[in-house]
């Protein structure tokens, strides 16, 4: 029993000197400890800092970007409506023309007129060059 006795004296010795040591070199002061967490608090309080300035700035280019494909798409939505407009009044005369008989035939007329036109130049163009 007296080993035992003498184990547990040698054990409980050796584990109040290792109280005094951590990770392989004495263990700091109390105040010390503050000064290097204090350090490190301010360093990652400096990098957040950063981080934040930095988001800052990109929402804001964001928001600038947003702004201007709003105005970019009003401007495109403004020229469809009056494109829209312009077509309307078109397909309006159109049907005017075609509703009577006699802008009928004359649609009809100039059709045919243009589609011989083709024809010809067609003929002058391709044809007539090749036979000489």
């Amino acid at each position: 029993m007296s080993y035992r006795r003498d184990n547990r004296a040698s054990r409980t010795a050796l584990f109040d000197n290792l109280d005094g040591i951590e990770e392989g070199g004495l263990r700091a002061s109390s105040s010390y400890s503050r000064d290097i967490d204090e350090q490190e608090n301010e360093k990652s309080l400096n990098s957040l800092q950063d981080r934040v300035v930095f988001l800052k700035r990109l929402t804001g280019d964001i928001h600038e970007e947003v702004q201007t494909h709003n105005r970019m798409l009003d401007r495109m939505g403004n020229g469809m409506d009056s494109a829209r407009g312009i077509m309307s009044g078109t397909m309006d005369k159109l049907k005017t023309v075609f509703e009577t008989k006699s802008s009928r035939r004359t649609c009809k007329l100039v059709i045919y007129l243009v589609l011989a036109f083709f024809i010809l130049y067609y003929l002058f163009r391709f044809l007539l060059p090749a036979a000489v």
